[in-house]
């Protein structure tokens, strides 16, 4: 395979195939984060905004901008496989990108698992005679034969994917602003994006930490770097599209869909305990069959397409670590072939079913993994608005004030007021996370394996940097 002289100005090989243009990237980013996602979690949004479920998805959207923003100068700066795992490690040091790495492992290694019972779940509401654990089971055998083909074939079966997506979102939205105009549920109000009797930053910010799941996949992107074949920038352009179309769609349909939930009071008191909500909301504006519709919906885009780039996403994070000796070396390995990182596909598979497993037992399961993965990608996104200010405010000496340092703070001010907010079991779960990674992080350097980048010390700042001055 040719090499990349970029890439081994960093003291790395090409080993994985690059093959992914803009529009690649572009679908692997909608199809991670879902253009229907919020059907699957609206119920558990609603209750945690008061009903100002819009509103949480508009903040969500701003904050993931922020943060979109700086993965784009972290990824002209550093077009490496890793996320913000590399881009801490080289932009402020290879400790605290290891730290980083481990906080952003919360997120990348638990949404597989989260993804496959929410679908399992979902399936299971349409065909009872089916457990959850069988359809988990399925999903995953799938998703693993598809990624151990190639990520040319993650990549067409992602626009197949998206596309029918977006047919039955259009679906939905046409019959449920029709069904407003014909007087069901409440008709048109703007109480889904501000309702005065119920709004405190708390109770929104407190529902955005849900709400920012749905988001989640736009830093997906940022692990394919290794296998784009455009410039640094089409990483961010990809970023910053797919997240702006995204958050427009999210808006859009949690506001048709709370102004038709048949008793808002009863959802923000009870809460969500089956995650029908949406699909109830379905079944007032159509009926039965637009309920079953959105409900596998649901099944097929959570359970196959969204836990297919997941899979993906996870195993080349796991893949970067290894290669730097941070993470087991078994992990490291890419198939001759198929040019993959194979076996860290197969353990992502092997986690995310155990999980699964486990959780689809606990009536909490799908609330408690969905605020543990946002905790875990919230405090390692804090960790990269710092590496962008590290980089090239102090190390670069850039004076693009508003890429390097204005945005960067006000992203980290907005998330930082989430991570506070959190559901308390989450943040327990979280600082006790870091917490097993500090002390392995300690364990190497006492055991002289202080964490370290390849090409550190070498001409490893000559990429991206063209407008550090401007």
């Amino acid at each position: 395979m040719a090499q990349d002289p970029a890439l081994e100005s960093y003291g790395y090989t090409q080993e994985l195939r690059r093959s992914l243009g803009f529009k690649d990237l572009l679908v692997y980013g909608l199809i991670f984060m879902v253009p229907i996602a919020p059907f699957g979690i609206f119920g558990s949004v609603f209750q945690g905004s008061g009903g100002m479920v819009a509103l949480a998805y508009a903040i969500g959207m701003l904050a993931m901008l922020f943060t979109a923003g700086s993965y784009a100068q972290m990824s002209k700066a550093f077009p490496i496989a890793g996320s913000v795992y590399t881009y801490a490690g080289r932009g402020i040091g290879a400790p605290v990108g290891f730290l980083a790495g481990w906080m952003i492992l919360l997120d990348y290694v638990l949404v597989p698992g989260l993804l496959y019972l929410i679908a399992g779940v979902a399936m299971n509401s349409l065909l009872p005679a089916v457990p959850v654990w069988l359809w988990l089971v399925a999903f995953v055998l799938l998703n693993t034969a598809v990624n151990y083909l190639g990520i040319e074939m993650t990549a067409k079966v992602n626009r197949v994917m998206l596309v029918a997506q977006l047919i039955i979102l259009a679906i939905f939205l046409v019959i449920g602003v029709v069904a407003l105009t014909q007087g069901k549920g409440r008709g048109f109000s703007f109480d889904p994006l501000f309702n005065s009797g119920t709004f405190s930053w708390s109770l929104v910010f407190g529902a955005v930490s849900i709400a920012v799941l749905s988001f989640l996949g736009f830093d997906g992107i940022s692990t394919l770097a290794e296998e784009n074949r455009d410039s640094a920038r089409a990483i961010g352009r990809s970023m910053v599209a797919a997240l702006v179309v995204t958050g427009l769609l999210f808006i859009v349909q949690t506001w048709v869909a709370a102004l038709l939930v048949p008793d808002p009071d009863g959802l923000i008191a009870n809460g969500d305990s089956g995650g029908t909500a949406f699909y109830d909301a379905a079944r007032a504006a159509g009926g039965g069959w637009l309920a079953t519709l959105t409900a596998a919906a649901t099944a097929v885009s959570w359970g196959f397409a969204n836990s297919l780039v997941a899979q993906a996403a996870t195993s080349r994070l796991l893949f970067a670590m290894a290669r730097d000796r941070q993470l087991p070396k078994f992990l490291a390995r890419v198939h001759p072939t198929r040019r993959i990182p194979v076996n860290a596909t197969l353990l992502v598979a092997g986690v995310s079913l155990v999980l699964g497993l486990y959780m689809q037992s606990r009536e909490d399961g799908i609330t408690l993994l969905s605020s543990l993965v946002n905790f875990g990608a919230m405090t390692a996104f804090l960790v990269l608005h710092v590496s962008v200010v590290t980089h090239y405010v102090i190390r670069r000496r850039s004076r693009n004030w508003w890429k390097h340092l204005i945005a960067p703070a006000v992203g980290f001010g907005i998330l930082a007021y989430v991570v506070i907010n959190a559901k308390v079991a989450a943040q327990t779960v979280g600082f006790v996370w870091l917490g097993v990674g500090a002390v392995v992080l300690v364990g190497l350097l006492v055991a002289g394996r202080r964490p370290e980048l390849a090409g550190v010390g070498g001409n490893v700042e000559n990429v991206g940097n063209e407008e550090d001055g401007k």
